[in-house]
């Protein structure tokens, strides 16, 4: 990698842990204007865009009830810290790994907790951080349990993130129209030939830079949880692509 890439990704990357309520950076299709942008040019011919993407919109914690015993799929991947948790609690001394797009996690529970004021997070700590608790089911330990903030508690109030984190369907029925090759790729977060913006945003993590002027068109660099990965697009196509 040139200095100079290095010098974008680590800049991205600082920026990206910046803490407050809406420096949030969870860039998902349903928040991001580039795309929203995008879709107007491409009109409404693209499957992708005809999608519903379920959203809870919850307030309280009482909310998240709804979601106890069922199954979400991460939708903002290689951006959320995960936490062991036992007893609601997380040891956030011991970060787990990012959760990945399109992971399925079994919902367990809910709770508060202070964060600690060091941590590097992208949810806003607030006077008090809500987790949720889960179990993945794909893991090595189904029964291990594990918590990712979703939201935080300022004053009183609550703010949450769940609708940007997760998918309430699951995406391989939602973009069943992917196929089978698009879906070994993004499952195993590779990138191939062919794919389009979301499906390696899906597949790599929604940290990268670069870009060009049109959404689909340009060279970008994902930052793939460390192991940097230039993808070009032309016309919303992945046509080149090669290690950092």
């Amino acid at each position: 990698m040139t200095s100079g890439k290095k010098m974008a990704i680590g800049a991205t990357l600082v920026g990206l842990l910046a803490i407050g309520g809406e420096i949030l950076y969870l860039h998902h299709e349903r928040n991001l204007p580039v795309q929203m942008a995008g879709q107007q040019e491409r009109g409404l011919t693209d499957p992708d865009d005809l999608v519903f993407l379920k959203r809870e919109r919850p307030s309280t914690p009482a909310d998240l009830k709804d979601l106890f015993g069922k199954t979400v799929w991460v939708s903002a991947g290689g951006q959320m810290d995960y936490y062991p948790a036992s007893g609601h609690h997380a040891d956030y001394g011991k970060t787990e790994g990012t959760l990945l797009g399109a992971e399925p996690l079994m919902v367990k529970d809910a709770f508060e907790q202070v964060a600690p004021k060091s941590a590097g997070m992208r949810i806003p700590q607030g006077d008090k951080q809500v987790l949720l608790a889960f179990t993945m089911p794909k893991s090595s330990d189904p029964a291990k349990e594990y918590a990712v903030p979703v939201g935080y508690k300022q004053a009183g109030d609550y703010k949450f993130y769940t609708d940007d984190i997760f998918f309430y369907v699951d995406p391989h029925q939602l973009y069943q129209h992917w196929g089978p090759t698009i879906w070994q790729a993004v499952d195993s977060h590779q990138v191939i030939l062919g794919m389009n913006t979301r499906q390696v945003q899906l597949s790599l993590g929604q940290i990268y830079t670069g870009g060009g002027d049109k959404y689909g068109e340009g060279m970008s660099v994902y930052y793939n949880g460390g192991h940097p990965i230039d993808v070009t697009f032309v016309k919303n196509k992945v046509t080149a692509f090669q290690p950092e």
